[in-house]
């Protein structure tokens, strides 16, 4: 384990949460968390690549597919894969999202000549493979929003209240009207995508990447809504699905979609599910 590519986060209370937005952010309460280490950037490609040229692990996307858990599906059609985000070439509803989503036979965490990008096709159980070897954590849900608020208190953003202040861009968030009209920003070409950690300006606690470029694993099993009552990861669900919330938004998030590039945003995920814009960072605490 090394904290050397780690920031010092020195524990404290805050408002978690919001009340102006979607309903899962809700309520705000107070919170504490203890000091920590958390990554100063999310891991990268090559060092996702480190950990699996060491131990030879294989990703959840890179695994065959048990057929017994798609019961009715052609097993000629269940190959490994993820889920990639394929831009439509006009105006679509935003009711569906399998119009810009799309299963890609082969997609994985490798990406050549992406080194310094944020790693993506990660399942959770990638995540906390890469987290142990490490002699790290994933962080919880509290954890990492204290991280990303970069000490602001009661702000919409993590840099302010404005989204873009004096016309600046501060994370690799979407503008342009989703998921058809894209217009790039620093670092990135004519189609959306990840770009290398670093390119947008650090947080107050000289964080990287905590908003915007990929969403985050946090350890937290999701609820509807917050609970107060501790500060670990919370309960399951009910119904026996394991939803985690990740954090952040991705380079995908729009003001007309999802508006998710907050510290109090959350969402679920199912955790054996890798996308192209889910990534994560691990935390050792004291």
């Amino acid at each position: 384990m090394t904290v050397d590519a780690m920031t010092r986060i020195d524990g404290g209370e805050f408002d978690m949460g919001s009340d102006d937005f979607f309903p899962e952010e809700r309520p705000v309460h107070r919170r504490r968390v203890d000091g920590f280490w958390i990554d100063t950037t999310p891991v990268t490609v090559a060092e996702f690549a480190e950990f699996v040229d060491a131990t030879g692990y294989v990703s959840v996307a890179e695994r065959p597919i048990d057929p017994a858990r798609y019961p009715g599906v052609d097993p000629a059609l269940l190959v490994p894969g993820g889920l990639v985000f394929v831009r439509p070439d006009r105006p679509v509803p935003l009711d569906d999202w399998s119009r810009w989503w799309a299963y890609r036979p082969g997609a994985r965490w490798r990406r050549d000549g992406a080194g310094d990008h944020p790693v993506t096709q990660i399942a959770f159980e990638d995540a906390q493979a890469f987290a142990t070897w490490a002699g790290k954590s994933l962080p919880t849900e509290a954890e990492w929003e204290f991280a990303a608020r970069g000490g602001t208190v009661g702000t919409v953003y993590a840099w302010g209240d404005d989204v873009a202040p004096d016309g600046r861009r501060m994370a690799n968030t979407w503008v342009g009207r989703f998921p058809s009209e894209f217009i790039p920003g620093d670092g990135q070409h004519a189609e959306p995508g990840t770009t290398p950690v670093g390119t947008y300006p650090p947080n107050g606690y000289g964080l990287s990447d905590m908003i915007g470029n990929v969403w985050e694993w946090t350890v937290d099993e999701y609820r509807d809504r917050h609970v107060s009552s501790c500060c670990g990861p919370s309960s399951p669900m009910s119904d026996g699905v394991v939803r985690r919330v990740i954090k952040g938004g991705s380079h995908l998030c729009a003001p007309n979609y999802c508006l998710r590039y907050r510290p109090a945003a959350r969402q679920s995920q199912d955790d054996d599910t890798s996308t192209s814009h889910i990534g994560f960072r691990c935390v050792v605490r004291d």
